[in-house]
């Protein structure tokens, strides 16, 4: 769905502070079901090993650095874009966290499986009482666990700055910026509480991340599929042309060449096989101030599970019969 359809559908959907209680309540169930995966299962015992070497890696203290720097660095950059500066500011902090997020977990595939696999480490760990099908899936959440570990860093950074970030571009334009903070009685004391209307454009962007890492989950499952079979270098090639033309593929069904039959085979064949990466892009309508609607995170979330199973057990056939000797 492009953000378009997402002005209309979002037109009667449910306050933005309504979704974000929703999205805390279903971003605790997840962090409680990867406690218990982690650490009640033989396969979330490779999860935390895998979570704790991606972590430990250079490449995820890089890519968390290096998204702060940009998103802060886009705090002072002025987009000359006649007021619309902080529009921008978030299209372009939502595009720095998704890249960065993706790199790190197609960098971790790589390594953490495909070199594994290469260097005949994964058949010591084999050798243990783990199935192939529990390494695989450890190796899966536990990558995954890295880049939301990543988003929520980057993300905290990106929500903060955005709050400040909106009050800023008020004044720079001549306008009134609202307060930094108001105060309200609370337990029989005056207390300050953020500002209602720098906290709804700042909240607004938690829905985008939700849907970020659903992209990314989406793109781990693939990679990891792919590292069981091929080496670094390939499937990051691999990985990077899925995620263009998965990103094109409803640019593709619904184009003028699509009368086209030939056209209009590959294009389907495509937009079938390859995820719909672009469903999960609601950037354009987060920075124009659009509520991205509860029911259509809801099912972009079933949508998403529906993938990665599917990738996973793509990955536990090619996995089944490699050799590892």
């Amino acid at each position: 769905m492009s953000a378009s359809h997402l002005l209309t559908l979002a037109a009667d959907g449910p306050a933005g502070l309504s979704s974000n209680s929703w999205l805390g309540i279903g971003t605790v169930s997840l962090f409680a079901l990867l406690l218990l995966f982690d650490y009640l299962t033989r396969a979330g015992t490779i999860a935390r090993a895998t979570t704790k070497e991606a972590v430990r890696q250079p490449v995820f203290l890089l890519l968390s650095v290096l998204a702060i720097l940009l998103i802060g660095a886009n705090f002072y950059v002025p987009f000359f874009s006649l007021g619309e500066d902080t529009k921008m500011f978030i299209d372009c902090g939502l595009a720095t966290i998704l890249i960065t997020a993706l790199l790190l977990s197609v960098w971790t595939a790589s390594m953490s499986v495909a070199d594994e696999i290469e260097g005949k480490t994964a058949m010591t760990l084999l050798s243990k009482p783990i199935t192939r099908r529990q390494f695989v899936f450890g190796k899966y959440v536990g990558i995954a666990q890295a880049a939301l570990l990543l988003i929520i860093v980057a993300g905290a950074v990106f929500v903060v700055l955005t709050y400040f970030k909106f009050g800023y571009d008020r004044k720079e334009s001549g306008q009134t910026p609202p307060d930094m903070y108001v105060t309200t009685e609370l337990w029989g004391r005056e207390v300050p509480m953020p500002e209602a209307e720098r906290l709804s454009v700042a909240s607004k962007i938690l829905p985008a991340l939700t849907l970020i890492f659903m992209e990314v989950a989406v793109m781990t499952a693939v990679s990891v599929a792919i590292s069981t079979r091929l080496p670094m270098l390939v499937n990051i090639v691999v990985c990077f042309t899925i995620f263009v033309i998965a990103h094109l593929t409803p640019v593709l069904v619904e184009s003028t060449f699509a009368g086209l039959p030939p056209v209009q085979l590959l294009a389907q064949l495509l937009a079938t096989v390859l995820p719909n990466l672009e469903s999960f892009n609601m950037s354009a309508a987060v920075a124009t101030g659009v509520d991205i609607p509860l029911d259509y995170i809801g099912l972009s979330a079933a949508y998403s599970v529906v993938y990665i199973a599917a990738a996973v057990l793509l990955a536990f056939i090619l996995f089944e019969d490699r050799d590892l000797a």
